[in-house]
C-alpha cells in the first residue's frame, strides 16, 4: 500500500482539484530534479501554480502511479503522465517519483520525470 497522501494526490490531480492538490503538500515542500537542477523548488504555492499551468496546457491530464515501493517513510513510485495538450499535441510522461511524508503531506519529492518519445515510422 503507498502512502495514503499519494491517493488523495493522484485523486486530486485526476479530479483537476487545485485546492485538494495543493493540500497533499506541506507549506515548506522542497521538490528536487536531480537530472534538472533549475526545476527544483520549495513550497506548496509553487506546486499548486505548477499544476495550474499544466492543467490549464492539459486539460484532459490524468496520472497513475503504476507501480511502487515503500521504503520508511518515503514511496519510490513509477509514474505515468498522460493526455492531448490544447494544440491537440500528446503529452505523456513515465518516469519515477520518489515521495516522502510527514504525517498526512508530502514533505519532499525528486522527479526523475522524462517525456516520452513519439515512436518512430
Amino acid at each position: 500500500m503507498a502512502l495514503p497522501v499519494i491517493d488523495r494526490l493522484t485523486d486530486a490531480i485526476n479530479a483537476h482539484d487545485l485546492d485538494a492538490l495543493a493540500g497533499c503538500f506541506a507549506p515548506g515542500f522542497v521538490c528536487t530534479w536531480p537530472a534538472h537542477p533549475s526545476r527544483s523548488f520549495t513550497g506548496r504555492d509553487q506546486v499548486r501554480r505548477n499544476w495550474e499551468m499544466l492543467f490549464q496546457a492539459c486539460p484532459d491530464l490524468r496520472a497513475a502511479m503504476t507501480a511502487h515501493v515503500r521504503a520508511g517513510d518515503a514511496v519510490w513510485g513509477e509514474w505515468e503522465f498522460a493526455g492531448t495538450q490544447r494544440n491537440g499535441s500528446p503529452f505523456h510522461q513515465l518516469g519515477v517519483i520518489i515521495v516522502a511524508a510527514e504525517g498526512e503531506l508530502i514533505s519532499r519529492a525528486r522527479f526523475y520525470m522524462e517525456p516520452v518519445d513519439a515512436p518512430s515510422a
